[in-house]
């Protein structure tokens, strides 16, 4: 894995887009393992929101909901 701890994301230069449908990047994703997939999504998330060993993490919230 390349050194997350040097990237950072250019928000300037974002392209954000919705449809996967024209590309080939769908079958390529569709191709990979979900170890290598979610490999990639923490990659891309430590870019976008940098990385510090000492955060706490996501906050994990119990809520009951009592039904009817």
């Amino acid at each position: 894995m390349e050194d997350i701890f040097e990237i950072r994301l250019d928000k300037t230069k974002l392209e954000i887009r919705s449809d996967f449908d024209n590309s080939d990047e769908k079958e390529y994703w569709l191709s990979r393992t979900p170890q290598e997939r979610l490999s990639h999504v923490e990659r891309l998330r430590r870019i976008a929101y940098g990385y510090d060993e000492n955060s706490p993490g996501l906050q994990r919230v119990l809520e009951i909901a009592e039904r009817k």
